[in-house]
């Protein structure tokens, strides 16, 4: 726990995401946007201009903040993480948390002792419509879930196969929405890692069915339940949410021709649209301040990691890593 005076932020790796939280940190009340590091000292003092705020190393930036965010390459993530610990620095981590499931459960016993909040960057928990399909799921009978998450290659490094990078989402997503154990996994996917599907079963038999994608040229980031009493229809990046109802058949005649058709009662339950990663990071906040267990934990991230591991090795054969780079 810290005072409740304004904390004092940090943002280790100011690529494509950490940039963000660099910006978000610096926009949120009730904290100060101390410093950044970066391996890139450029792109490090880059970001540092732009939200006027000042280039740590990494060693002096964890001595000086109460809380910091670890957005670099997964294989870096425990040791930086470990070293935040060390420093009694608080910290939110990207997901996938770490590599290895024994690394992550040895951080998070390193955090408890050192009374620090780790929490992992699982960002979709913080989206507008994860909270009203939370509110809708407890009272369903939910026979399957689908999950699509698709997209062109993007425009940067990617170390890790579109399971790691973008299924892992979805897996975290279903899996705290479900709360069930998994009983089977089965999984496709091509050679290089940037297709991927997954078919899991969990202990009460709902059945969920992922696809994650880098070679779809939309981006789609979608979830469907069917349920005995519903259909519910989710998209993450209009933040809208559909539940269809009460489908009923019938033929209707018009001028002697007849024709069949379906009605059905369509809700649109409403939405407290706003950014997730703002979302995220304020209750990441929050949970520095009070002193309490994070949203996300890395039990959580460790669920999530093994989970993706597995579908992983029935898709390619291996924990599947590739890298791809567009622009030099």
């Amino acid at each position: 726990m810290v005072s409740n005076d304004s904390i004092a932020t940090g943002v280790i790796g100011v690529g494509a995401m950490g940039q963000h939280h660099a910006r978000v940190y610096n926009e949120l009340c009730g904290c100060e946007l101390l410093g950044v590091a970066d391996a890139d000292e450029s792109r490090a003092r880059e970001i540092a201009a732009e939200y006027e705020t000042d280039v740590y190393g990494i060693h002096e930036l964890t001595g000086r903040t109460d809380a910091v965010s670890i957005a670099v390459p997964t294989k870096y993530h425990y040791d930086l993480t470990k070293r935040c610990i060390e420093s009694e620095t608080s910290i939110l981590v990207e997901k996938p948390f770490v590599e290895d499931e024994q690394k992550g459960e040895e951080l998070i016993r390193r955090a408890r002792k050192a009374g620090v909040t780790l929490q992992v960057g699982h960002i979709e928990r913080f989206n507008p419509v994860t909270q009203t399909l939370k509110e809708v799921v407890p009272g369903l009978d939910v026979i399957s879930v689908k999950a699509e998450r698709l997209g062109p290659r993007p425009d940067r490094q990617i170390t890790d196969s579109a399971v790691t990078d973008l299924m892992i989402h979805d897996i975290d997503l279903i899996s705290s929405l479900l709360d069930q154990p998994v009983a089977t996994v089965t999984a496709h996917g091509n050679t290089d890692g940037r297709y991927a599907t997954a078919t899991v079963e969990f202990a009460d038999e709902t059945l969920a069915k992922l696809t994650a994608s880098r070679v779809t040229q939309r981006k789609v980031r979608e979830l469907t339940i069917t349920a005995e009493e519903c259909y519910v229809i989710v998209d993450y990046i209009d933040q809208d949410i559909q539940i269809h109802r009460n489908s009923v058949p019938e033929y209707v005649t018009d001028d002697g021709d007849v024709t069949y058709r379906h009605e059905s009662v369509i809700e649109n339950p409403a939405v407290d649209n706003g950014e997730p990663l703002k979302r995220e990071l304020d209750a990441f906040l929050d949970a520095v301040r009070e002193g309490r267990e994070p949203k996300v934990t890395g039990e959580d991230g460790i669920h999530a990691l093994s989970l993706a591991k597995e579908i992983n090795r029935k898709a390619f054969g291996s924990e599947h890593k590739t890298v791809e780079v567009l622009h030099d």
